[in-house]
């Protein structure tokens, strides 16, 4: 199983999105999209990016 981390490469941002598409086996533009239209309903999902962006880590070297 995959662990939690942001890739190095094919991030478009910061990589969060890459990151939990690639931990949960998803495609990572599926995962950006949802993103994207979540952002439309009323809720902190531009601070919980950012809190991820912060607290997941860098893949180390892959």
């Amino acid at each position: 199983m995959n662990t939690l981390s942001r890739p190095v490469r094919g991030k478009v941002v910061a990589g969060v999105c890459a990151g939990l598409a690639r931990r949960f086996g998803l495609s990572p533009t599926v995962v950006r999209l949802l993103f994207v239209l979540s952002c439309v309903l009323p809720g902190p999902q531009v601070l919980v990016y950012a809190a991820l962006w912060v607290v997941v880590p860098k893949d180390a070297g892959r």
